[in-house]
């Protein structure tokens, strides 16, 4: 065997390394094989084609996953708790309950406290196609993080456990909406500067006004400047969605009170959110029941399967011509 044989035999030797051996290495690094490449041209190439991976429903099969999509896209300020199950983390990680929130200071993936509270954050800097599974990263990644410390997540990971694979889907989540950002600071933090106190007041100065409603799932009251919304993320199917609110906009049935109007929608995390523009002065417990009466005639709409009449294609038509995607 000649000597460039014998080199690229002794680079092409299998190692086997531990997943958690890899989790720090940046990716211009030397890999931790011994190959003598870069990370990211060895064992870092599959870290590299995460953001690659698309997963169209990334939420599905958990429960509350619209008022999750709407964590993500659209709610400023909220936390919810969860309940690991130990499967893929251990069983001393069982029951363990960790906290998901909005947003976290400079969109941060996650912090353990000195209390060793876990905050895992859903809107970050950084995503693959595959929510799910960055949310698992990084509550892996905190389960090994000392309190007191943020959660470096490192290259995003391609496989590994999602968070459907992690948490106890069995209960119903408590969603929370704030109106700022106080979650983020433990009871009696120190703040001799004030320094905490002006990076809270910023925060919540920049947070649109938020409220979900209590008569219905994840559908959300805004005041984004003047102007006052309702978002709801629904869990249908787009195409039966938008069968279904065109029968109901060609009905003269779309708009939730007197002077609202649907004025499109956006698809977000493989589901689809209407979007209503209400009237000035409109608080959220004004859409309460109104949004009730909807989710009944929707349901109704939802139901029929006979073919949509020229005036109710002609509704899709222009509902579908107003969406947006959201990634």
């Amino acid at each position: 065997m000649g000597k460039k044989s014998r080199q690229r035999a002794k680079n092409t030797t299998t190692v086997t390394l531990d997943p958690a051996d890899l989790v720090d290495v940046g990716p211009r690094e030397p890999c931790p094989c011994g190959s003598g490449k870069r990370f990211k041209q060895c064992h870092g190439k599959e870290r590299a084609q995460a953001a690659d991976t698309f997963v169209v429903r990334p939420f599905e099969g958990l429960p509350s996953e619209c008022d999750l999509i709407a964590f993500r896209e659209i709610v400023p300020s909220g936390t919810v708790q969860v309940e690991l199950t130990g499967q893929e983390v251990g069983a001393e990680h069982a029951r363990k309950v960790l906290n998901l929130v909005t947003l976290l200071p400079m969109a941060m993936p996650g912090v353990v406290r000195d209390d060793e509270t876990i905050w895992i954050g859903m809107q970050t800097h950084a995503s693959s196609g595959d929510p799910s599974r960055d949310l698992g990263h990084a509550i892996t990644t905190a389960l090994r993080t000392d309190p007191g410390h943020p959660v470096q997540v490192g290259d995003l990971m391609k496989d590994g456990p999602r968070l459907q694979d992690l948490i106890d889907t069995s209960k119903p989540l408590e969603i929370k909406v704030h109106e700022g950002f106080e979650y983020w600071v433990g009871e009696n933090v120190e703040d001799p500067t004030g320094e905490v106190a002006a990076g809270l007041e910023r925060a919540n100065a920049a947070a649109a006004p938020t409220v979900r409603l209590e008569s219905v799932e994840a559908a959300y009251w805004t005041k984004i400047g003047d102007r006052i919304y309702l978002r709801w993320v629904l869990p249908h199917t787009e195409d039966t969605l938008l069968d279904a609110l065109a029968r109901l906009h060609a009905a003269g049935g779309s708009a939730l009170i007197d002077g609202s109007r649907l004025i499109g929608s956006f698809r977000a995390l493989g589901v689809l959110a209407p979007v209503w523009e209400l009237p000035a002065g409109t608080e959220a417990a004004d859409v309460e029941k109104p949004a009730a009466d909807f989710a009944t005639a929707l349901e109704k709409a939802l139901a029929t399967d006979a073919p949509l009449s020229t005036e109710e294609r002609a509704a899709r038509a222009g509902l579908a011509s107003r969406q947006l995607t959201i990634r």
